[in-house]
């Protein structure tokens, strides 16, 4: 019996600092991992871990994201994601009850608020906790924010990788 591998590794960086497109490699029967982005108002940090991670990835992890008190998806999330070369129209603020029951492999909380309130999920998912702070409470001018938000996608975008790594090898030591 053969076994078809998901190819979850971390696709290099172009030169101008973004992930270079990777091809994909042969889907396998194995389901991906699922991972799952909380936020309090799921406007700007964890959709932009949803929208790094799916495409880090190349759609080999699947990404989620809800929060505790959300909010629509703030317009710079959306255009910094642009700018990387990530496509979020298919993204949109959930509350995370909208996900009760699902099965996730990894829950990974980006704000320390909606850390005390995160409820359990099914099975037994790994929990991360990663303190960024609000690129949204950022005062001043529109560069101001637009730096934050860029600032909190790259900082978002190094512990991705991390996780990448870590999904992929935790997948090699289940074989």
């Amino acid at each position: 019996m053969s076994t078809t591998s998901i190819d979850v590794r971390a696709p290099t960086l172009s030169s101008a600092g973004h992930s270079a497109p990777r091809t994909p490699a042969a889907s396998g029967a194995e389901a991906p991992s699922h991972v799952l982005f909380l936020c309090a108002h799921n406007r700007a940090r964890s959709q932009l871990a949803e929208g790094i991670l799916r495409h880090l990835s190349y759609g080999r992890i699947k990404a989620s994201s809800a929060g505790s008190e959300p909010s629509i998806i703030h317009p710079l999330s959306v255009r910094t994601l642009a700018s990387m070369g990530i496509d979020a129209s298919g993204q949109r603020s959930k509350h995370m009850d909208e996900l009760a029951g699902e099965r996730f492999d990894y829950i990974v909380t980006v704000c320390d608020r909606v850390r005390e309130v995160c409820p359990s999920f099914p099975g037994s998912p790994e929990r991360l906790h990663w303190s960024l702070s609000d690129p949204t409470a950022v005062v001043g001018s529109e560069p101001a924010l637009r730096m934050a938000f860029q600032q909190t996608a790259r900082q978002l975008e190094m512990r991705i990788h991390q996780l990448i790594t870590r999904i992929a090898a935790s997948r090699r030591a289940e074989r």
